[in-house]
């Protein structure tokens, strides 16, 4: 069965075989048990092991599972489904895609919709791809990275990225003129009441739209809500999921673990941008 990916060594597409991913050119990727394909060339990897670890995944997917987040993923899936909805079987690209959390609600929204969607996840995170590749077993997920997708040109008819890296070039390249892309930010209050607990002086995101080469903003979807948080593991696996968890100062971080509820902002901003045609 042909591939959504195509070999990351020669670019050459890929046939799925039960065991392995093979290219023409005799390139051969193992299939893990779980189901995702190894497709990072060693040559690209800056660690032994990148992306979020095991923990990290799984303090994520617990907090997701809650449903705190789902009102971004109703939203995702209502505008790809709007946008697919003239096509039979649209091609989904998942860039980041962690667990499965939003993979798992388009393919389902997509589904309901009556469509008959194509779906694939990359990652860096083989912890993160085992839990993706459980949840969606129809769809195809591969370690690697967003800067050096392995899709060949126009394959993909939507390209969605929640809080992963950007690469706005790449995104461009694997998707077809005219296709969709869905880019969620953090608006400027977004968590506002932990960085109260986080930080002496909290700031806000930066919320000014951006432009990027070869696409057409065609506007934004604002999600704002309150969440109430009712336990210290929720709190910290939220904080967790954030780049705070990286520069946060020790006392910062010991006023947050100290805290068995918070009730804060949650904001996003869900941009949609479609690939220029010509």
């Amino acid at each position: 069965m042909k591939s959504l990916f195509c070999c990351p060594l020669c670019g050459a597409p890929l046939e799925r075989e039960p065991d392995r991913w093979l290219c023409p050119g005799r390139h051969s990727f193992d299939r893990a048990a779980a189901g995702y394909v190894h497709l990072l060339p060693a040559n690209r990897k800056h660690s032994k092991d990148p992306g979020d670890d095991k923990a990290m995944v799984a303090a994520r997917a617990a907090f997701l599972e809650k449903g705190y987040y789902s009102p971004l993923r109703e939203a995702l899936c209502q505008a790809v489904a709007q946008y697919a909805v003239s096509f039979p079987a649209p091609v989904v690209l998942d860039s980041g895609c962690g667990e499965g959390y939003y993979t798992a609600g388009l393919f389902q929204g997509l589904t309901e919709a009556g469509l008959a969607p194509r779906i694939a996840g990359v990652d860096l995170s083989r912890a993160a791809l085992r839990r993706a590749a459980r949840r969606v077993p129809e769809g195809e997920f591969a370690v690697a990275s967003a800067y050096h997708l392995p899709l060949a040109n126009g394959t993909a008819d939507v390209l969605v990225n929640i809080f992963s890296p950007l690469a706005a070039e790449e995104f461009a390249r694997v998707l077809r003129p005219g296709g969709l892309f869905c880019y969620a930010v953090p608006s400027a209050r977004h968590l506002w009441e932990m960085k109260e607990v986080l930080y002496r002086e909290p700031y806000k995101n930066p919320s000014k739209r951006e432009d990027y080469p070869g696409f057409v903003w065609r506007g934004v979807r604002e999600i704002r809500y309150t969440a109430d948080l009712d336990a210290g593991a929720d709190i910290m696996a939220l904080f967790g999921m954030t780049p705070y968890a990286w520069k946060t100062p020790k006392e910062g971080v010991r006023r947050l673990e100290a805290l068995d509820r918070l009730t804060c902002q949650i904001g996003f901003d869900l941009h949609l941008y479609q690939k220029a045609v010509g």
